[in-house]
């Protein structure tokens, strides 16, 4: 990525090339990612690009799966493919109430059947909803031997 897709103004991300013309977008971001970027690059240096490769004599990564990997590693993370944080990110915007139509635009893809794939209501979080729904059920106030609706 580099330095100049970055929009520290606005806290948007420019992404100018992609696989699919759907791919190609600004991206808001949230405040604690602008800080992550603002962060890096203060430790990137002076050339172009916000994430540089010293070893590469084009200056950024061409590959992210070494990086991926030892990133996970140095945080104690158990090893998942980087392409699952979408499927993540698609499963709690939904949990969170994001309309399906949004989902699918904060993806960046042309066509919800895609956004279905990624979208998983996982059954623990059904559950998690349960017992949520069970909680409050039963702290509601008894009156008379009753339960009252709030």
């Amino acid at each position: 990525m580099r330095k100049d897709q970055v929009d520290f103004v606005n806290a948007t991300v420019w992404i100018p090339d992609s696989k699919t013309p759907n791919g190609i977008a600004e991206i808001p971001l949230t405040p604690l990612a602008l800080e992550a970027f603002k962060s890096q690059a203060l430790i990137s240096g002076i050339g172009p690009f916000l994430f540089p490769r010293d070893k590469n004599p084009s200056g950024h990564h061409k590959n992210l799966k070494t990086a991926w990997r030892k990133t996970l590693k140095r945080a104690g993370v158990p090893y998942f493919r980087i392409y699952d944080l979408r499927s993540t990110y698609a499963t709690r915007l939904s949990a969170g109430g994001v309309a399906d139509e949004w989902v699918t635009q904060l993806l960046r893809q042309g066509d919800a059947k895609v956004f279905k794939k990624y979208s998983q209501m996982k059954l623990q979080m059904k559950r998690e909803a349960l017992e949520k729904m069970n909680r409050q059920a039963n702290e509601m106030p008894l009156e008379s031997g009753t339960a009252t609706i709030q």
